[in-house]
């Protein structure tokens, strides 16, 4: 059964809930190994992370142990959706990744975190933790030219986070895949953002709202920097290898020339949330990724 939209507004709210002060961003582009594949081609090996968001009841109440059994699942970093107030100590909570193993791989963080007198600030906070992508979790325009206004301040954004040191990106939801006009409105925003601006596509949100994930894959090369990886279709709350994603083309895209740095799990629904990500690893690790 294929998972319902998830509204535009839910984690906007969740991350205003969760954060205290500042946003958080995503781990800069570390060195990766590759292998060489059957066809000659070099290939990534490309860290697998999780966003919190999958199991953000269990992270409010207690981040360490929920850290802790994350690192001990055998995921290499987790992508932030707020700090639960631990941005305000944010040498301890470098310390607490350290300790188990995990890089911060990621934070949503809200369009205002990164606009104006607070990118500095967000920049600041980045640092300390080893991040430098910013993700944009969603965003809403009326319109093609809403859209095209939206790359344009983007654009400018990303000139200014590169100074500090820092990139910023666009998360998809399902509905930037629908067709607005000819296009989508996905297409009419990554045309019109410079290779500085990340493309985080959401596996299974792109596939929920129609589009082919591996043909945005093959058209931003180079562009998608993080990856969600999310199942689509199969039972009701699917771990990755349970649905009808075509996950082989989608890694040789990002292995190839997707420019993935990171592999970042998202699982946002069903009972038992711990359990939904360490099945998702595992069926990760049955096709050969999140091994080492």
């Amino acid at each position: 059964m294929n998972r319902p939209e998830r509204k535009s507004f839910s984690r906007r709210e969740f991350l205003r809930a969760a954060a205290v002060g500042t946003g958080a961003g995503l781990v800069g582009l570390e060195s990766l190994t590759t292998t060489a594949c059957r066809t000659g081609v070099s290939r990534k090996a490309i860290p697998v992370g999780v966003q919190l968001y999958s199991v953000r009841e269990a992270a409010a109440r207690d981040l360490p142990t929920v850290l802790e059994a994350i690192g001990k699942m055998g995921y290499k970093g987790v992508e932030f959706a707020g700090y639960y107030g631990w941005d305000r100590k944010p040498k301890e909570l470098r310390q607490l990744l350290d300790g188990n193993g995990l890089k911060c791989c990621g934070t949503h963080t809200d369009l205002e975190t990164v606009t104006g007198d607070n990118l500095k600030a967000t920049a600041e906070l980045h640092a300390i933790l080893g991040n430098s992508f910013l993700i944009v979790p969603s965003l809403e325009a009326k319109d093609a030219q809403g859209w095209l206004d939206l790359a344009k301040r983007f654009n400018e954004i990303a000139a200014k986070a590169k100074a500090l040191g820092m990139r910023v990106g666009y998360h998809a939801h399902a509905g930037d895949f629908r067709k607005l006009g000819d296009t989508t409105s996905w297409e009419i925003f990554f045309d019109n953002t410079s290779p500085d601006v990340i493309m985080q596509n959401d596996i299974g949100n792109c596939m929920i709202g129609g589009g082919d994930p591996v043909a945005i894959l093959k058209k931003y090369p180079g562009r998608s920097a993080s990856v969600h990886l999310k199942e689509f279709g199969g039972p009701e709350a699917a771990v990755i290898g349970q649905g009808v994603v075509p996950w082989a083309e989608v890694f040789k895209v990002c292995e190839t020339t997707g420019g993935t740095a990171w592999y970042v799990v998202e699982h946002e629904v069903g009972d038992d949330p711990m359990g939904n990500i360490k099945g998702c690893l595992e069926g990760l690790r049955k096709m050969g990724r999140g091994l080492a």
